[in-house]
């Protein structure tokens, strides 16, 4: 069982930058692939970013490509999501994810374990 709780979201204007961090609890952290999704006003939640288990390989969603960077501490058991260049479109609760294989998947149906999530509201 894992634990998953985002924070860091809040309400920024177009072009600002924000760091979203996942704190998990247990000690398996560093057997997941972890990962993060949006759900936008109106529309379905979407895959933005995953990461493997020990952080060397990232993936992202075309939308946030070289704006958004994921990185994970496994020592402290975060995720963390670094935010750039964000945009109105950007606005959405962002939640983490997490799953037990080696590497992250872009469905909503390859994680276990979720948080509750955080709003980000970029402002234009």
């Amino acid at each position: 069982q894992v634990q998953l709780e985002e924070s860091g979201g809040g309400l920024v204007q177009d072009g600002d930058s924000l760091r979203l961090s996942c704190a998990a609890s247990g000690r398996t952290f560093s057997s997941h692939s972890m990962a993060w999704f949006r759900h936008a006003p109106g529309k379905e939640r979407a895959f933005v970013a995953g990461i493997s288990v020990r952080g060397d390989l990232a993936d992202y969603a075309d939308s946030v490509k070289g704006r958004f960077t994921i990185s994970r501490d496994n020592a402290k058991n975060t995720l963390y999501l670094q935010m750039n260049m964000l945009k109105p479109e950007d606005t959405a609760v962002y939640y983490c994810a997490a799953d037990w294989r080696d590497l992250p998947g872009v469905w909503e149906r390859d994680y276990d374990y979720w948080g509750q999530g955080t709003q980000v509201t970029v402002s234009s």
